[in-house]
């Protein structure tokens, strides 16, 4: 369903989904162990996405995201990867970040997409790095996450 990489979209401080009716219902909010990521200019409490069957659901169907609150997507190598916005129901920022830390790429104001967006036009971002941070649109830039900044608190490598 996704390219190099995932299907994305859930975090962390968040409210359930208004129900829509479809034939298949919303897949849950996850809930997954969080972690301190220092930014330049904040302490962000992410949850974190380790597994492949956690980075597919990401943040789909959480319709809010508090300040300073998102998810990081964690994989096993550095690499090019790709991210497909199915049910997100909110605008985000990504952030694409080395091994070390370091910022390689931004992707501000994300655009949100609902579960009757056809797949054509559901958004796709993708860029280079271990990890992936996603937080409430605006937030990259406030919290000092621009190319070539670093992050710390990251998680060891998936090891799937």
């Amino acid at each position: 369903m996704i390219a190099a990489s995932l299907l994305l979209s859930a975090a962390f401080a968040f409210t359930m989904p208004t129900p829509v009716s479809s034939a298949t219902p919303a897949p849950a909010v996850q809930h997954l162990p969080t972690v301190t990521l220092r930014a330049p200019h904040a302490a962000l409490s992410v949850q974190v996405a380790r597994t492949r069957e956690q980075r597919e659901r990401g943040l789909m169907n959480v319709t809010a995201l508090a300040p300073h609150a998102g998810m990081l997507f964690v994989f096993p190598a550095e690499g090019r990867l790709s991210f497909w916005m199915k049910d997100t129901l909110i605008d985000l920022d990504m952030v694409w970040l080395r091994e070390d830390g370091t910022v390689s790429s931004v992707a501000a104001h994300v655009p949100h997409s609902e579960r009757t967006t056809p797949d054509d036009r559901v958004a796709t971002r993708e860029g280079d790095g271990a990890y992936v941070l996603e937080l409430p649109a605006g937030e990259a830039h406030d919290d000092g996450l621009v190319e070539g900044a670093r992050a710390s608190g990251l998680p060891p490598p998936s090891r799937e």
